[in-house]
């Protein structure tokens, strides 16, 4: 296992989680990170994405300004702080690297993938 996310669980409606993504056998520092999300029968989804150097950040319009992505390249970690959460963002969370050294949305540019952590938030 390259890339291991964990943090999730429980939590109600406005409260806060913070998943962490732990990078073992290689440093992804010079890649772009992402997490991505898939609730049950729906297609998996970008949630944030960071570049190497985190200058650049991107998010998903339906997370944007409740979510921030980090990382700390020394640790080779990269985190998911989620706040004021809602029940539509139950889902299993998902931690990826890119081929490229900046952020993407696309599924298709990240070529490491954890084994996800499920978040479930209740209303």
């Amino acid at each position: 296992v390259q890339l291991q996310a964990s943090g999730g669980g429980l939590v109600q409606a406005g409260g806060s989680l913070r998943l962490a993504c732990a990078a073992s056998r290689r440093t992804f520092s010079n890649n772009g990170m992402g997490w991505f999300r898939q609730a049950p029968g729906k297609e998996r989804e970008f949630v944030a994405g960071l570049s190497w150097n985190s200058a650049r950040q991107s998010y998903a319009d339906s997370v944007k300004g409740r979510f921030t992505i980090s990382r700390d390249n020394a640790k080779n970690m990269v985190y998911l702080q989620m706040n004021s959460l809602k029940p539509e963002d139950t889902a299993v969370y998902y931690c990826a690297a890119s081929r490229y050294a900046v952020d993407s949305s696309s599924t298709s540019d990240y070529n490491y993938w954890g084994q996800g952590t499920l978040v479930t938030v209740s209303s």
